[in-house]
């Protein structure tokens, strides 16, 4: 087989991979949905975009429930345990048990009632909801006070942390992508 012979059926069997590839089957594998039924419900029941549910659980534990972080967050959302008993309190939650953090739909459904209250803290500011559940609110609104951050996706940069910075850019990005690959499946 010559060079240019050799060049053109390379160039058509990565032609033909990329095609194979970027198929909604494929993509569907690479980001899957796990605990949908429970993301559905609360996402409807606090309101909050289920596109945006999913991705934190990716970034925060990529779905693995029993998941705790070296800071003590715990389960898909990682939440915090002082901040679980503030929020089983402020929403009125019934764990059924004492390790409810690690229980999905409990889980879940913490993690989106926190969602929707910095969501209305934040004025519906995605952005900024994000990066304070991440950073904490109090940080957020420092940052903006401050003037060090405007609270826009075109001026993440300007995060003073690098581990928020960076926690929100993976979550725009997983949301995107799940919005693009499910395309509005999920309403």
């Amino acid at each position: 087989m010559t060079r240019r012979k050799r060049a053109v059926f390379l160039l058509a069997v990565l032609m033909t991979l990329f095609m194979l590839i970027n198929t909604p089957i494929v993509w569907k594998w690479m980001y899957p949905i796990k605990y949908q039924e429970e993301i559905m419900e609360a996402s409807r029941r606090f309101q909050v975009d289920p596109y945006l549910v999913l991705a934190i659980i990716r970034s925060e534990s990529a779905f693995r429930s029993d998941r705790v972080s070296k800071k003590g967050a715990v389960g898909l959302m990682q939440i915090m345990p002082d901040t679980a008993a503030w929020i089983v309190s402020q929403a009125d939650f019934q764990p059924s048990t004492a390790n409810y953090l690690v229980d999905p739909k409990m889980n879940i459904r913490i993690g989106t009632w926190y969602l929707s209250f910095l969501l209305t803290k934040f004025n519906g500011n995605y952005v900024k909801a994000i990066a304070a559940y991440n950073a904490g609110p109090g940080k957020v609104n420092t940052w903006l006070i401050q003037d060090q951050w405007n609270g826009t996706r075109e001026r993440i940069e300007d995060i003073p942390i690098g581990e928020t910075r960076h926690y929100l850019q993976r979550v725009l990005y997983y949301h995107d992508r799940y919005k693009k690959i499910y395309d509005h499946q999920l309403r």
